[in-house]
């Protein structure tokens, strides 16, 4: 797996896949596990991605560009996918961002179950549609 920077402070602070570990202990709680289901899920559905440390903290997993992000709140982990308005979504699992023309998003709150195969079928759309646009370039 690949790792990039978004800024040189963060860089001493750790690449970005130490700064998600440091995350996700951070978190000890129900937001951390869920975090970190996620990201074994991604990783299993693209062991190509790069994670990636944006915006003052948040994980980022890229593979030709953004595919989603891992956002933490009180009540929800929040998955948006960059061009989620795009990719097919038979199960049905995005569930938030849903008037949006470009994102979508998947909030997952404590003690939700998650169609673990759905959502790395779906990770793996995202990653299929950047590659696509990358191709068209």
């Amino acid at each position: 797996m690949k790792s990039s920077t978004s800024s040189s402070k963060e860089a001493t602070a750790g690449s970005p896949s130490q700064l998600i570990d440091a995350k996700i202990k951070e978190l000890s709680d129900w937001r951390g596990e869920t975090l970190a289901r996620i990201r074994r899920l991604i990783k299993q559905a693209d062991p190509d991605v790069v994670e990636e440390w944006k915006w003052r903290g948040v994980p980022v997993w890229s593979h030709a560009g953004i595919v989603c992000t891992g956002e933490t709140y009180k009540n929800v982990v929040k998955m948006t996918f960059a061009k989620g308005a795009s990719l097919e979504d038979p199960t049905g699992l995005f569930n938030s961002s849903l008037e949006g023309n470009t994102r979508r998003a998947i909030d997952i709150p404590e003690g939700d179950t998650l169609d673990e195969e759905a959502l790395k079928a779906l990770f793996r759309a995202a990653v299929a549609l950047n590659e696509s646009s990358a191709r068209r370039r």
